[in-house]
C-alpha cells in the first residue's frame, strides 16, 4: 500500500492543473515529487531551499496576493522551527495557507529528535482559527487534502504519517465518526490510532469514535456518545498525550466526567530504533492500550 505522503505530490499536482489559485511552496523536502508540476507551472511551484522561516513567509505573501499556497516539509520544520512566522505572517495577517507535514511524531527515528514533532498540534493549539486534519489512511489523506485546499482562505494543517490503518473510511473534514457502540465509556481514536484502538477495545463495552479532523474539536459528537455510553472518556492521539483533553473537557463542561489522555510521552527517547518500537515505548500498541484503557474504565483485561 502506498503511504499518505506518496499521495501528496500527485494529488496537489492535479490541483495545480485544476485551480489557478493553487501554489506550492517547498523547502527542498519533497521537491522531486513536483518536478513535472514545476515545469508546467513554474510561477506557482516555489522551492525556497532549506529556509523554513522563509517557507512560511513566502506562503503568506502568496496568500496575500490571492493565491492558495500549499506548504510542505517535515512537521518539526513546518510548525516548530518557523513558529513565529506561522503566528505572525499567517495568523496576525489573517493569511490563509495549507500546511502539510511529513514525519509526524517519530516516523523517521533515524533522523533523531530534530525530525520528531509530537508537540506540533499542541503548539498550533496556542493559535486561533486553525483547522487540523489527521488522516489515518492514504485515501483519507487525499480527501482531506482536497478539503483543505478548497477551504476558501482558511488556515489548515494536514498531518501526514507513514503509520496507517489497514482500511480507509469515509471522512468529511468536520465530524467524528462512530465505529463501535457501547455503554461503558467512550474512546476517541485519532487518525492512525484507530486500528490499535479497535484491537485494544475488542470485547469491551465501549463506544469508539474516529477523529480525522481534531480542530475544530467535534464536541457535539462526544456529548452524544456520552449520553449513551457514560462520561468516562479516553483520548488516543498519535501526538503529545493530553493534547485534546482541554477540548474534551470544554465539550463536557456541564456534566461530571473523567478523561484519560493517551499519546506520545514527554520523555525523549534517545535510541533511534524503529517506528514500532517507539509506538510500544509510548504505550500506543494494542496490548498497552488495552491495559491502560481497561484499567481506567474498570474493565477486566486478560493477563
Amino acid at each position: 500500500m502506498d503511504t499518505m505522503r506518496d499521495r501528496f505530490a500527485p494529488v496537489v499536482s492535479r490541483l495545480l492543473d485544476e485551480d489557478p489559485r493553487v501554489a506550492v511552496v517547498l523547502a527542498e523536502i519533497g521537491a522531486d515529487g513536483f518536478a513535472e508540476a514545476a515545469r508546467r507551472h513554474p510561477d506557482r511551484v516555489v522551492n525556497v531551499g532549506i529556509r523554513e522561516q522563509l517557507l512560511v513567509g513566502a506562503a503568506a505573501g502568496l496568500a496575500l496576493t490571492g493565491l492558495r499556497p500549499v506548504v510542505h516539509t517535515f512537521a518539526s520544520f513546518l510548525v516548530e522551527r518557523p513558529f513565529e512566522q506561522v503566528k505572525l505572517d499567517l495568523g496576525h495577517q489573517d493569511a490563509g495557507a495549507v500546511l502539510v507535514s511529513a514525519a509526524a511524531s517519530f516516523d523517521w527515528p533515524a533522523g533523531g529528535y530534530t525530525h520528531m514533532a509530537p508537540g506540533d498540534v499542541a503548539l498550533l493549539d496556542t493559535l486561533d482559527g486553525w483547522t487540523v486534519h489527521v488522516p489515518g489512511h492514504p485515501d483519507e489523506a487525499e480527501t482531506l487534502l482536497r478539503h483543505a485546499v478548497a477551504a476558501g482562505d482558511d488556515k489548515v494543517y494536514v498531518r501526514l504519517s507513514v503509520q496507517s490503518n489497514r482500511q480507509g473510511l469515509s471522512v468529511d473534514g468536520q465530524r467524528f465518526r462512530t465505529v463501535r457502540e457501547g455503554r461503558s465509556g467512550v474512546v476517541v481514536a485519532v487518525g492512525p490510532m484507530l486500528d490499535a484502538t479497535l484491537a485494544a477495545t475488542e470485547g469491551l463495552d465501549v463506544t469508539v469514535l474516529y477523529a480525522t479532523t481534531v480542530r475544530p474539536f467535534d464536541g457535539a459528537a462526544l456529548r452524544r456518545a456520552t449520553e449513551a455510553a457514560g462520561t468516562d472518556v479516553v483520548l488516543v492521539e498519535p501526538y503529545l498525550a493530553g493534547t485534546s483533553t482541554a477540548a474534551a473537557n470544554d465539550a463536557l463542561a456541564e456534566v461530571g466526567h473523567r478523561i484519560l489522555g493517551l499519546g506520545v510521552g514527554r520523555r525523549e527517547l534517545r535510541r533511534y530504533g524503529q517506528v514500532e518500537e517507539h509506538v510500544a515505548a509510548h504505550g500506543l500498541d494494542a496490548r498497552s492500550l488495552r491495559k491502560r484503557i481497561g484499567g481506567f474504565l474498570g474493565a477486566a483485561t486478560p493477563a
